[in-house]
């Protein structure tokens, strides 16, 4: 298995159960979605930055991320951001000019030096105050 693919299998596995205990606090969300292939729910820790109307997400492990997939299968997810739970549309693939534009800076500088050259917009088409799932 190449590196990228073992240290996103050790995320997915282990490091991903840590982190969503930060999901609300600065740039860290939970992301709900559900399996394109298993009708299965599933919540995972990401980075994303609220735009409003749009929340832009770096796509550190690249576009073929399984998470990404099943918000496109499904047309879209929920997110808990901050003390919001916000209904997601479909996602949208940026240029990464595009992308880092919207990142803030430290991310906006880290980014490229750590190879992350994909972005993607999600629509919100709700918000709505989060009480838990």
């Amino acid at each position: 298995m190449p590196l990228p693919e073992a240290v996103a299998q050790l995320n997915k596995k282990y490091v991903n159960k840590a982190l969503v205990h930060l999901a609300g606090h600065g740039w860290f969300v939970e992301l709900e979605h559900v399996g394109r292939r298993s009708g299965r729910t599933f919540r995972v820790p990401i980075m994303a930055f609220d735009g409003g109307e749009v929340v832009t997400v770096a796509l550190t492990y690249g576009p073929r991320v399984d998470w990404l997939a099943n918000l496109r299968a499904a047309a879209g997810g929920r997110m808990h951001l901050r003390d919001e739970l916000l209904v997601l549309g479909a996602p949208a693939s940026l240029t990464e000019a595009d992308g880092r534009a919207r990142m803030p800076q430290p991310p906006r500088a880290l980014l490229p030096l750590l190879g992350c050259h994909d972005y993607v917009e999600i629509p919100v088409l709700s918000r709505q105050p989060f009480s838990g799932w």
